[in-house]
């Protein structure tokens, strides 16, 4: 199944990037910590961070990817060239303008992202020259998103996957040699991640040379199709980014709360793996794959490549939502809990990991379903689905932050999640596009029965072990490892014995054909 072999591609580079992304918050938290410097850099890292992922991670392509084929398919390679050309062009004076505005309305965009640091002027300081000195990193991850679609559509996913590596291995070169020669780490850091949107350019540049679509720079034009291409786009990179809009609407609240932003952004950082490696890494293969079936009418195939995304994402993504929430404490503890980051900061930010946890399923779920509509160059509908998310993340945040802090913070991100989850799927069920099929309603409580068994022996190895984790870096590594693989065992044993999944249907998914 050409679907499951292009996914493991990207969720397996995507992992590395991911391992890596943790090597590097593990030297961040021990050259911040969670003081004022911290809140202020992850306030500023915030905007690079949510526009990587709603550009680079797949929503710029729910809008270029099904336009791109059409003409690739249609009309040639010449004409899908120039319909990039022409897009390049406008976007790259769209970016440098907005770039210019925001460096220069930064202290009041602020205002608005971090209303809680009015109150302490050099926090609120350290946060505006850090989002200035970052803020570049948009225009080119940005381009680095039409680059990556490109190389998607004609099937090349290893590139646009990697480009992330090259972020967080900038940042880890920051870490270790500028932020030693300043007497701020914060600054130091936020000079990385512009460093980083120029490598990240440079290697798609290069990847788009090796596959023969080389872009020439034209002059700015609306032609009818870039015109097309804005009309469809909007909507779904809002709706695409919705996640991060709603951490981004966390985090302004956070703001109020001292140490909250860099609690929630540890927590998110674990979950971000799971919600990366498979979800995102489905939703950008599911894409293109509906694209081309239902160009060719094959609506039973794309119904059946919609359960197979569905099955595969919610196999792997619902025992790492129960593992995430059992071993909660162990991660955070065994990552994080060195240098400035003490056991107060564990016990909050395990808490909001917990939290996060159970709206993991969903998560992953809007990735999966969202492809469906963009496939079918309808963003709109998954555009007013996100639009009352986001009403429901505000309210239920603004709520529960006065009765329980961050943790409130957490748990309408997670209530948003699902509410606009069950919108995708309902909609798309009423409309005939979507149905379970016999192998998927049958395998799905099965995979939640043996994710509960799982959790079960997580539970109680976590307790046998626990003394380990008080016993060194290398020990308490080697323990947690040891828990999860363990714990990964008893699943696919419970998968085989129950039926949610076999080890021969793995192997005919992803053995070559």
């Amino acid at each position: 199944m050409s679907l499951l072999r292009s996914a493991a591609t990207v969720g397996g580079t995507t992992l590395i990037s991911r391992l890596l992304g943790f090597l590097r918050d593990v030297m961040m938290a021990a050259a911040l910590g969670t003081g004022p410097i911290a809140d202020a850099f992850f306030v500023a890292f915030r905007f690079p961070n949510m526009f990587r992922s709603i550009f680079a991670e797949g929503a710029f392509n729910s809008a270029f990817v099904p336009l791109f084929a059409k003409r690739l398919e249609g009309e040639g390679e010449a004409a899908a060239r120039r319909f990039a050309e022409d897009a390049l062009a406008v976007l790259l004076l769209a970016l440098v303008l907005m770039t210019i505005a925001a460096e220069l309305a930064m202290p009041w965009i602020m205002l608005v992202f971090a209303p809680g640091f009015a109150d302490e002027p050099q926090k609120f300081a350290w946060a505006v020259e850090f989002t200035r000195i970052a803020f570049p990193y948009l225009l080119f991850i940005s381009l680095t998103a039409l680059q990556s679609a490109i190389l998607n559509s004609l099937g090349r996913f290893f590139p646009g996957a990697a480009a992330p590596v090259m972020l967080n291995v900038t940042l880890i070169g920051a870490i270790l040699f500028l932020v030693p020669l300043t007497d701020n780490p914060g600054r130091a850091l936020a000079w990385g991640v512009a460093a980083a949107g120029v490598v990240q350019f440079v290697w798609l540049t290069v990847s788009l040379w090796r596959a023969g679509m080389v872009l020439r720079l034209r002059l700015p034009k609306l032609t009818p199709d870039v015109r097309r291409l804005f009309r469809l786009g909007v909507p779904g990179v809002i709706a695409g980014g919705i996640t991060q809009v709603n951490l981004t609407i966390g985090t302004m609240i956070a703001s109020l709360q001292a140490g909250a932003v860099s609690w929630l952004y540890y927590a998110d950082r674990i979950y971000q793996l799971p919600l990366a490696v498979i979800g995102i890494a489905i939703g950008i293969v599911l894409l293109p794959e509906l694209s081309r079936r239902l160009r060719a009418d094959d609506g039973a195939g794309a119904s059946w490549s919609q359960n197979r995304a569905v099955e595969f994402s919610m196999l792997l993504t619902v025992p790492a939502a129960v593992g995430a929430g059992v071993l909660s404490f162990d991660i955070i503890r065994v990552l994080f809990e060195r240098g400035a980051f003490l056991r107060s900061d564990t016990e909050a930010t395990s808490l909001a990991l917990m939290i996060y946890a159970a709206g993991l399923p969903a998560f992953v779920l809007i990735k999966v379903f969202q492809p469906a509509y963009f496939a079918r160059e309808d963003t709109k509908t998954p555009l007013r689905f996100a639009a009352i998310s986001i009403v429901v993340n505000i309210a239920a945040s603004l709520v529960l932050f006065q009765y329980f802090g961050f943790a409130g913070i957490a748990a309408g991100t997670t209530l948003a999640a699902w509410t606009n989850t069950g919108q995708l799927a309902t909609r798309l069920f009423r409309k005939g596009e979507f149905a379970p099929d016999q192998q998927l309603a049958r395998r799905l409580p099965l995979i939640v029965m043996a994710s509960a068994g799982m959790g079960a022996a997580l539970w109680f190895g976590a307790g046998a072990l626990a003394p380990f984790f008080e016993n060194g870096l290398l020990v308490s590594i080697a323990a947690l490892a040891a828990l999860i693989a363990g714990g990964a065992l008893v699943y696919f044993f419970l998968c085989e014995v129950t039926g949610a999944s076999r080890l021969a249907d793995l192997r005919r998914a992803f053995g070559r054909r």
